[in-house]
């Protein structure tokens, strides 16, 4: 007799699979998300699944870490920037188009929902997403330090409140990406907050 072959299956898409368990974890949380569903999702069995990523933890990590990563990505780009304002640009309104990003390609922002809404089971990916803020803002921090030190900002302007500005702004077009603002909506609020900056900070 032809032995059943266990643990996931070959032909087996990691990024779909991911992308799959992030929407639904991205809709309705860690704890609202059954195992039951991500194999739904996903097509894998729950042997399968449990044989890639470990358990559902695993894979809401993995999860996280992929789509959390690209905001990373978006402030050490922007950091690179000559400009301090076009820095902050880039910052808000990439970020801005990533929260907004085709459903068919992306999750949605999974730091606003599910990770803030994290359990004892995840409590990995909870330090994880505080781990990414600190570091976030720390590139932000230290870029507009060295606008202060080129003269680009008013010499009274403290860095660490600009920053924290900038932060708590982010914080809150990704709630508002989840809550359904349209793009136009949070783009807007980004370039008002850009406006004001410039116009209080500017030597």
């Amino acid at each position: 007799m032809e032995r059943r072959q266990r643990g996931r299956p070959r032909a087996f898409d990691r990024d779909h699979v991911i992308l799959e368990a992030a929407r639904l974890f991205w809709a309705r949380g860690y704890s609202g998300t059954s195992t039951r569903d991500l194999t739904a999702a996903t097509g894998l069995s729950t042997s399968s699944l449990y044989a890639a990523f470990g358990s559902k933890a695993g894979l809401f990590e993995g999860a996280v870490r992929t789509y959390a990563e690209r905001y990373r990505e978006i402030y050490a780009r922007a950091a690179a920037e000559e400009d301090v304002h076009t820095v902050l640009e880039r910052i808000l309104v990439e970020s801005v188009d990533e929260f907004c990003r085709p459903s068919d390609t992306h999750p949605g922002c999974l730091l606003s929902s599910a990770v803030m809404t994290d359990s004892t089971d995840t409590l990995d990916a909870g330090a994880y997403f505080a781990e990414l803020q600190v570091s976030n803002e720390r590139t932000l921090r230290e870029r507009i330090e060295r606008a202060l030190e080129h003269g680009e900002l008013a010499a009274a302007v403290d860095a660490e409140v600009v920053a924290g500005l900038v932060q708590s702004v982010w914080h809150g077009l990704s709630v508002r990406s989840r809550l359904g603002a349209p793009r136009e909506d949070l783009l807007a609020v980004a370039r008002c907050t850009l406006d004001l900056i410039r116009e209080r900070f500017t030597p």
